[in-house]
């Protein structure tokens, strides 16, 4: 039976904190007043009152009515009121936004003590209870928008009275919510790196959830907010929602326990059908058409659209995901996964990745429980129809063939293509794939996600450069690995432990893949010396030696959420929260600011260790005579590199079958475009001249 119970009609809009919750001294409204400092609200004159009651209006007390110097009550109009209300200017004005025009004021509306900012637009508002509305706000055909006393916003809090077990948590990366991060507003991925990566250290966890408890008040009573400008229109239920300054709501079925920031440079806008709860939508981000989402964060300048399925997992920034399915995942920055039949579940993805139609990554149907996870390197590719078993591990940039992989895989080279051979029953693996058949995607992908990258005020310093600490570290570990591994009568290297079967386990032209690598490696330390030379205007060889501490060695790094950070540094941060150093989470995010303040150093750093490590030489014999040929060496990879752009993009114009569906070349040019004014690959043909005049120029200032 619903329990429905019986309250005085004069209590209505009352009572909104219970006398327990209310401090000694205070009324109810003690939070609203400290979140609505507004002072110039003034008791309506007699004369007013006449006209609103002319005007079909009703108020359980009209004394109870506050209004501004400028106030009309000619805009209100046909409208109840209860409880407290406030409101700003009302001048003889509409308002127009995207062609809905509505007059300014008050029409048809159940309002319950809110506050109401200038000239703001409501139309069949039919339950508007307890908000804090600002300026130049419209809201037309909404059902039901209201705050509970209780109100969350998103935020994984507990207000006075409540017990542990109605704490929001959202359980990524392991379906049995043994990874589970407590979310924030403002939360960003690193955070929910730290809260994932280790939940069996419980001092760590605790400290988490005593900082994120101090992110608002546990009191109770604060009101829901709508910033300036913000458009809300033909929505059915908006309950215990903050929302920013110009965002566009419209059409949504239900936004419930959700913070929902916005502001005049990155408005955020939720659209048709769409449903959700307990979650947080970042500045900038996007939500259309029936979209699902339940325990999530989207981060800044993120979009779901087409019916995506969003639940228990944070999607990072400038990532999209349409029509598909994603559970339990922790995303970093830089996903997109377009298609509708896609599922992603119970995976770390660390960004600039791509899921392709068909994909199901990470079903547990193939499992004894629901506990498995897959954790995926930047720049993970799977293809069409690709289906993964729990337990699976990726380094960076692994692209995986369509196929259904029968077994749990662990793939430590990065830039490997895998391939399962179904007819002869192995799998087959193609180090450096990208490089080789590629470049053209690589190169353009690590231009994409920077120049898409739309943070206005970015705290973690994210890596889109896909010769970088991690992916190197990994081609050190992956010649290592190849030079120690058994050759087949073919001359294939044969792996093991990168598969759980007993059937072969192939890496195809294993030395040109040992070779590829290391010319790679070579060229990640050369141009990283090259950009910190220009730089800084180092004037010696000596100077380089100083400048990037020479005597250091190649460090580990842990990629923390998009952003790169030597793994002693992360390990840092982790104790200085363990003992109190750090107590709140602008701290930490001060800490992710100084990473990436001196990030160019570091991995300089790691660059000219990783270079000397290559060649196998000591920092005293590095001289100019070495660095000469190291930067002939890395012109030659450059044109290489280049080259490969230009050729990889060519296939698609001279492939017969591409050409076929088109009745001329003209007819080609006009739908693809003419390949000599790709402007991708103009911009790398110029940025390769650079490169050649940059290395004379230092050639002439320190080596001659």
């Amino acid at each position: 039976m619903n329990n429905i119970t019986k309250h005085p009609i004069h209590e209505l809009g009352y009572n909104f904190i219970g006398k327990n919750y209310i401090p000694k001294g205070r009324n109810e409204y003690y939070l609203r007043n400290q979140q609505n400092k507004t002072n110039f609200y003034r008791p309506l004159k007699v004369s007013e009152i006449e006209i609103l009651i002319r005007n079909g209006n009703t108020s359980d007390d009209w004394g109870n009515i506050y209004v501004s110097q400028a106030f009309d009550p000619a805009l209100v109009k046909n409208t109840k009121f209860f409880g407290l209300v406030r409101i700003g200017k009302l001048e003889p004005y509409y308002l127009e936004f995207h062609n809905l025009r509505l007059p300014v004021g008050i029409y048809n509306s159940t309002i319950i003590s809110t506050d109401f900012g200038d000239n703001v637009c409501i139309e069949n508002a039919n339950y508007l209870s307890h908000y804090i509305i600002g300026n130049e706000v419209m809201i037309a055909n909404v059902n039901e928008l209201a705050t509970t006393n209780y109100s969350k916003f998103g935020n994984g809090i507990l207000k006075d009275d409540e017990k542990e077990d109605i704490r929001i948590r959202i359980e990524l990366r392991n379906e049995n919510g043994g990874r589970a991060v407590i979310p924030f507003n403002g939360m960003l991925p690193g955070d929910a790196a730290i809260g994932s990566e280790f939940p069996e250290d419980i001092l760590l966890q605790k400290k988490l959830t005593d900082m994120t408890s101090k992110i608002i008040s546990e009191k109770r009573g604060f009101y829901g907010t709508i910033g300036d400008r913000s458009v809300i229109k033909d929505c059915r239920i908006i309950k215990d929602v903050k929302i920013g300054s110009d965002a566009y709501i419209k059409g949504a079925n239900k936004l419930k326990n959700l913070t929902i920031n916005s502001n005049e440079e990155s408005p955020s806008q939720i659209g048709e059908g769409c449903e959700l709860v307990n979650g947080i939508v970042d500045y900038g981000c996007r939500a259309f058409y029936g979209v699902k989402a339940v325990r999530f964060i989207m981060d800044t300048h993120s979009q779901l659209k087409y019916g995506a399925r969003l639940i228990n997992s944070y999607l990072g920034s400038n990532s999209t995901i349409s029509c598909c399915e994603v559970l339990n995942s922790l995303i970093y920055p830089g996903h997109e996964q377009h298609h509708n039949n896609s599922f992603l579940t119970a995976s770390l993805v660390m960004g600039q990745s791509n899921i392709a139609a068909g994909a199901t990554i990470g079903s547990n149907h193939n499992s004894r429980g629901a506990d498995g996870e897959i954790i995926a390197g930047r720049g993970f590719w799977p293809g069409l129809c690709v289906s993964l078993k729990h337990n699976s591990k990726f380094a960076s940039f692994t692209i995986m063939v369509k196929g259904d992989y029968p077994y749990e895989l662990n793939i430590p080279i990065p830039f490997c293509l895998v391939s399962n051979d179904v007819s002869e029953d192995r799998l087959i693996l193609n180090p450096g794939y990208w490089f080789r058949h590629n470049m053209y995607a690589l190169a353009r992908n690590a231009w994409k996600y920077h120049h898409r990258d739309q943070r206005k005020h970015p705290v973690q310093k994210i890596e889109f450069d896909y010769l970088a600490p991690d992916t190197i570290n990994e081609m050190f570990e992956s010649i290592h690995l190849i030079e120690n591994m058994e050759r087949d009568a073919r001359g294939n290297a044969v792996a093991k432990d990168f598969e759980n079967s007993d059937r072969p386990c192939l890496i195809g032209k294993p030395d040109e893949s040992i070779k590829l690598f290391k010319e790679l490696i070579v060229y990640y330390g050369v141009t990283t010396l090259i950009r910190f030379i220009d730089t800084k205007k180092i004037k010696s060889v000596n100077e380089i030696k100083k400048r990037v501490r020479s005597k250091n060695k190649r460090t580990e790094w842990y990629n923390w959420g998009g952003q790169l950070v030597r793994k002693e540094e992360g390990h840092q941060l982790i104790e200085k929260i363990k003992s109190d150093k750090i107590k709140v989470w602008d701290k930490v995010h001060d800490i992710y600011k100084s990473w990436g303040e001196k990030y160019k150093l570091e991995k300089t750093i790691h660059a000219f260790a990783s270079l000397l490590e290559i060649k196998n030489i000591t920092p005293k014999e590095f001289n100019k005579k070495l660095f000469t040929e190291y930067l002939n060496e890395a012109l030659h990879t450059r044109e290489w590199m280049t080259k490969g752009i230009y050729e990889s993009r060519k296939k698609d114009y001279t492939n017969p079958f591409r050409k076929m569906v088109y009745q001329t070349p003209e007819q080609m040019e006009i739908v693809t475009g003419k390949l000599d004014k790709n402007s991708f690959i103009q911009q790398e043909l110029k940025a390769s001249e650079e490169f050649k005049k940059t290395v004379l120029k230092i050639r002439r200032n320190l080596l001659e």
